[in-house]
C-alpha cells in the first residue's frame, strides 16, 4: 500500500511474511499464493506492499539461480504484490518449535551474518518495483547482550563499515539504493534507540540506520518524543519502521493480571518482560520468568515483548501499547516531512496466542492481517497523508 505525504514523498506501508515462515523457495512462493494475495483481495486492493522474509535456503536458491529470482519478481506482480523492504533478522527456524534465543544467530561477530545479509541486498535491488530506487532490510541490534565484549564490537563495527560500502558499490551498479535497518529489542547489546547511538555514530554515513520497532520502543518504556528526537540530533537515520504493539499489565501484582499474563507465556517465542523502577529500567528474559516469585517488583505496570495484533487488543485486566505506536507514527510520518517512507506491520505471533485468540484457518488469518493492515491505513491517513491506488 503507497501513500501520498503531504510534502509530495510516497511512504509505503507493507505486512510483514514472517508471519508465515518458509525456509525454501517454493515455501516463499506457495505464501505468495496462499496467504498474500488473499490478504490483498480482503482489503479489495490492486497493490498490497509485503516485507518479505528470506531465510537462508530460500535466499540461497535465489541469488544462485537467476532464473528463480526473475520467477519469483514475476510472481510478485501477477498476485499484485510489491517488496521495497525485507525483514533479515532472523536467519533460519523462525518456525521451529522452539525459537527463543537461536533468532539472534548468527550475529554481526559471524561472517555468515554479512555474508546473508549483502545477498539479501542484492536480491532486494533485483526485487524492487521499477518505479522504487529505495530498498530497506531491518536486521538484528548487533548481537544478544552475552557474550559481547569490546573484541566483539570492534569486529561487528567492522562487518557493518564492510557492508555499507558494498551497499555503495550495489548502487553504482544497479541504480537502487538499499538502506540496512537496526531493530533495537530488549536483551540485546542495542536494547533501545539511545543505545543504538554510539555504536551507528562510529559506523557512520547513512547507509546503516535504525528500525523503530514500536513494540519493542513500548516494551523498554521508550517515550517516542524523546526517542525521535535524540535520532534527528545525533543525524541517526530511520530508514524503516515496523508497526507492532506489546503486552501491557497495569497492575501486575493482582492474582487476575498475573494469570490473563500467564496465558502469554509459551513456548515457541522470547518474551522480554520490563518495569520501570525509579532506579531503571528492570526486566527478565522471558514472560514465564517474570511470573515466577519476585524476579520482577510489582509495584509498576509490566510489558512484555509480545506482539498484539493492532486492532485486537487483549481482553481486560491487560491491553496493548497501540497508543505508543499511535505516538511513534505521529512523530515518523506526521511532520512536513517523513522522518520514515517505510512502514511494515510485524505481527508474527499469531499462532503463539493464546488458544481461544489464535485464527483457526487461513481465513481467519487474512482477515486478521487485513483489519491490521486497515487500522494502520486510518491512523496513516487521520495524519494527512493520502492513500494511492
Amino acid at each position: 500500500m503507497r501513500f501520498r505525504h503531504p510534502d509530495g514523498s510516497t511512504v509505503h506501508l507493507s505486512y510483514c511474511t514472517n508471519v508465515h515462515p518458509a525456509e525454501t523457495l517454493d515455501g516463499v512462493l506457495a505464501q505468495l499464493r496462499d496467504h498474500c494475495e488473499p490478504v490483498r483481495r480482503r482489503l479489495g486492493r490492486d497493490r498490497l506492499g509485503i516485507g518479505l522474509w528470506l531465510a537462508k535456503n530460500a535466499a540461497h536458491s535465489l541469488i544462485t539461480d537467476p532464473a528463480a529470482l526473475r520467477g519469483l519478481r514475476a510472481e510478485l506482480e501477477r498476485r499484485g504484490l510489491e517488496v521495497v523492504t525485507l525483514n533479515g533478522f532472523p536467519y533460519e527456524g523462525f518456525g521451529a518449535e522452539e525459537v527463543k534465543y537461536r533468532v539472534y544467530k548468527p550475529d554481526w561477530t559471524d561472517p555468515v551474518r554479512l555474508a546473508h545479509t549483502t545477498d539479501l541486498a542484492r536480491l532486494l535491488a533485483a526485487l524492487l518495483p521499477d518505479d522504487v530506487t529505495e530498498g530497506t532490510i531491518s536486521t538484528l541490534p548487533i548481537a544478544w547482550r552475552t557474550p559481547f565484549d569490546e573484541s566483539a564490537a570492534a569486529t561487528a563495527r567492522t562487518a557493518l563499515i564492510t557492508l555499507a560500502e558494498r551497499l555503495d558499490a550495489l548502487e553504482e551498479l544497479t541504480g537502487k539504493s538499499i538502506r540496512i535497518a537496526l531493530e533495537p529489542e530488549p536483551g540485546c547489546t542495542i536494547e533501545t534507540t539511545s543505545d543504538a547511538i554510539g555504536p551507528l555514530t562510529a559506523v557512520a554515513g547513512s547507509r546503516i540506520g535504525i528500525c523503530i520497532d514500536t513494540c519493542h520502543l513500548a516494551t523498554s518504556f521508550e517515550d517516542p518524543e524523546i526517542a525521535v528526537t535524540a535520532l534527528a540530533a545525533a543525524g541517526i537515520a530511520v530508514p524503516k519502521a515496523q508497526l507492532s504493539a506489546a503486552l501491557h499489565a497495569e497492575n501486575p501484582h493482582l492474582p487476575e493480571v498475573r494469570k490473563a499474563l500467564a496465558a502469554f507465556a509459551e513456548p515457541r517465542f522470547l518474551h522480554q518482560t520490563r518495569t520501570r523502577t525509579a532506579a531503571g529500567l528492570r526486566g527478565t528474559d522471558d514472560l514465564d520468568e517474570a511470573l515466577t516469585g519476585r524476579a520482577l517488583p510489582e509495584g509498576a505496570p509490566w510489558r512484555a515483548h509480545f506482539h498484539i495484533p493492532l486492532h485486537a487488543p487483549p481482553a481486560p485486566p491487560l491491553t496493548s501499547t497501540l497508543p505508543v505506536l499511535q505516538d511513534t507514527l505521529t512523530r515518523l510520518v506526521g511532520g512536513p516531512a517523513p522522518r520514515t517512507r517505510h512502514l511494515e506491520v510485524e505481527t508474527y505471533t499469531w499462532q503463539a496466542l493464546p488458544t481461544a485468540l489464535r485464527p483457526r484457518n487461513r481465513t481467519q488469518l487474512a482477515e486478521g492481517i487485513a483489519a491490521e493492515l486497515t487500522l494502520a491505513r486510518d491512523l496513516l491517513t487521520d495524519l494527512g497523508l493520502k492513500e494511492l491506488p
